[in-house]
């Protein structure tokens, strides 16, 4: 309330008149003032509800991601890149994956680049790779070039990078929804930062991206005494379920899952735990169903060089790694294929892998395949099964870990969900 004291005599009650006058002006002023702004506010709060809407509708028709299996037609990848890769450090859980006649080598060169002359080798290899993919009218991007010998620190570890070689390690796509891996390596912690770029394109695109919680990678989440001294050693701790990798919090490196609709099968590995998978399974659930499968093997990591999905109900499976649930596949109606022993020479470095990357092939569709230009005993299977082979030699670029399916992700694939193992 404005309360005016009644003043006597001409000029003082002019001045009062006068007063109570810009007074009663400015109240007024200030109330038309509150009255636009007040509509204004609830315009934008308008406004701001209608991008919320938009925020939240269904995915755009022009999402670039979309991807349910392994086979479907084959429309945007992205192509790992192996400059400035370097040796990850001899730590418990590289020495735990790797074989022992290369153990001397992590000792030597942890924390540097691998070979000059090789790497310089597998970098051409996969440019060419880029190359007949692009004229097979595949969309090729690749993530950025890093310096992968910083150091770098936590309050768990210090440690050095090690590549953005395989997306196909560290990325998962599900439908329209990108899954970033939190991965199992200390050297391999920071490398989802080489692909954040393309992420953030292809969720303004419209897809989802989740982000898997990121392991402290403290002591706790290694066996600092994993006893491993021969392959006889791994034979019987992966018989009795024991890794290096603990159950103190969720890790997994996506390789260890593969995709056929709404079914995806996944193995407990070196590198993904009980925890991981259960995460995966909760947040993936109800739409798909995750099953745990397992193999005699003494060094399982990473799924696709033992069981790779290559059609609806079409599967190569590891003559050396026999799956242990191969009968439900066989009940389903799925076609069990063994693939031929790989042709890659014993001489050969092969510093984070087996020969068995033979059978990490790509599709780039129902009838078509990439597959290495020298494993020619694989190349026949494929004719006999009628698929089409696109032959690319990759020798030098499996040295660091991955054959075409490691080394790449499919990001669009041309088809819809389906139930392949009912």
């Amino acid at each position: 309330m404005l309360r005016v004291r009644c003043l006597r005599g001409g000029s003082r009650g002019a001045e009062a008149a006068h007063y109570i006058g810009s007074r009663l002006q400015r109240v007024f002023t200030g109330w038309v003032q509150r009255t636009f702004q007040s509509t204004q506010a609830a315009t934008a709060s308008q406004n701001t509800c209608a991008a919320d809407d938009k925020a939240t509708s269904p995915v755009p028709k022009d999402c670039l991601v979309c991807s349910y299996n392994e086979w479907d037609p084959l429309e945007e990848v992205i192509v790992g890149r192996a400059e400035n890769a370097c040796v990850p450090p001899f730590s418990v859980e590289v020495k735990a994956n790797t074989y022992e006649k290369y153990w001397g080598f992590y000792q030597k060169f942890g924390g540097q680049s691998f070979p000059k002359d090789h790497l310089k080798k597998a970098i051409a290899e996969i440019e060419e790779m880029c190359n007949i993919l692009k004229g097979e009218g595949v969309t090729v991007k690749r993530p950025d070039p890093i310096d992968w010998s910083v150091k770098y620190k936590t309050p768990d570890f210090e440690s050095t990078g090690m590549y953005a070689a395989m997306p196909r390690d560290i990325l998962l796509v599900v439908g329209n929804e990108i899954i970033e891996a939190p991965m199992a390596w200390r050297a391999r912690f920071f490398e989802y930062r080489a692909y954040r770029r393309l992420i953030k394109d292809y969720f303004n695109s419209g897809a989802k991206w989740t982000t898997a919680p990121k392991p402290t990678m403290a002591d706790e989440l290694y066996d600092q005494n994993y006893p491993i001294h021969s392959v006889e050693d791994r034979h019987k701790l992966a018989a009795q379920g024991k890794f290096v990798t603990t159950e103190f919090e969720p890790c997994f490196d996506a390789a260890d899952f593969i995709r056929a609709g709404r079914d995806i099968f996944v193995q407990r590995s070196q590198v993904t735990n009980y925890m991981g998978i259960e995460w995966m399974r909760r947040h993936l659930a109800p739409d798909y169903r995750v099953h745990i499968i397992s193999f005699k093997d003494p060094n399982p990591m990473h799924i696709d060089a033992t069981f790779n999905i290559i059609g609806p109900g079409l599967v190569l499976s590891n003559p050396d790694r026999p799956c242990h649930q191969i009968e439900l596949f066989k009940k389903a109606g799925w076609t069990v294929i063994q693939p031929p022993v790989p042709l890659i020479p014993d001489d050969h470095p092969l510093w984070m892998s087996s020969k068995w990357l033979s059978m990490n092939v790509l599709m780039l569709d129902e009838k078509r395949v990439m597959v290495d230009a020298n494993e020619t005993s694989t190349q026949k299977m494929f004719e006999k099964l009628g698929i089409s082979t696109i032959k690319v030699n990759i020798r030098h670029a499996n040295s660091l870990g991955g054959g075409f399916h490691c080394w790449t992700c499919d990001i669009r694939r041309r088809g819809t969900l389906q139930s392949y193992f009912d």
